[in-house]
């Protein structure tokens, strides 16, 4: 697929980008993997590695609908069978979930702006996961905003404000240009071109190979 004028990234370093959405659950299962490729992928100085927001839910103060519940309820277990991640099952009974993701990403674009997207990043999924801590809750954000170093009055002025949000609609937008299907999703830029790149979310090697011979057919 070609950029077609998206102008994502004006590097002539070869760009991968990876997808999420900081309360995907698939996202928190390919958690571990996705950083030994990530490791990896930095040790080779061979390519750039750039976060990228999907939006997975919108705004919204409306409880989650029993039968949703149920079926992220349901997700979490496959996505424990299948590749051992931990899930802290207390969120359903301690929170009132909402089908709401976007107050979480923005919390990810304002570390973004401070190079802490990452820590950010596993600050959401831990208190989500394993601390049953519910993201799309703002006090949650801002407590989450101050443990990674962030000035929380600041954090909680930015998550309000228009500006951000129309970041946030941008890179949502830009995002729903890249060829994926979901997320957690990966996509290499190199030489205008962008191509998916499949996940193995048990062996980090198997993706790894697959970029580098994406890069060396290239030269």
């Amino acid at each position: 697929m070609a950029v077609d004028n998206m102008q994502i990234n004006n590097n002539c370093k070869p760009t991968l980008y990876y997808v999420y959405d900081p309360m995907c659950s698939w996202c928190w299962g390919y958690a571990v993997t996705w950083q030994k490729l990530r490791t990896a992928l930095e040790e080779s100085a061979m390519i750039s590695v750039q976060y990228r927001l999907g939006g997975l839910a919108p705004d919204s103060s409306e409880p989650m609908p029993q039968e949703m519940q149920n079926v992220l309820q349901q997700t979490w277990h496959n996505i424990s069978t299948q590749l051992g991640t931990e899930f802290n099952h207390d969120f359903w009974a301690h929170c009132q979930p909402r089908r709401s993701t976007y107050p979480a990403c923005r919390a990810a674009l304002i570390a973004r702006e401070a190079g802490l997207e990452q820590q950010m990043l596993q600050g959401i999924q831990t208190a989500y996961y394993l601390q049953a801590k519910n993201p799309s809750d703002l006090d949650t954000l801002v407590d989450l905003a101050d443990s990674i170093g962030l000035n929380s009055a600041s954090f909680k002025q930015q998550m309000k404000s228009e500006s951000l949000n129309t970041s946030l609609m941008n890179e949502i937008s830009t995002v729903r240009q890249l060829p994926i299907q979901g997320f957690p999703s990966l996509v290499l830029e190199l030489e205008n071109q962008l191509t998916p790149i499949t996940l193995d979310y048990q062996h980090w090697q198997t993706t790894f190979e697959q970029i580098m011979n994406e890069i060396a057919l290239n030269k």
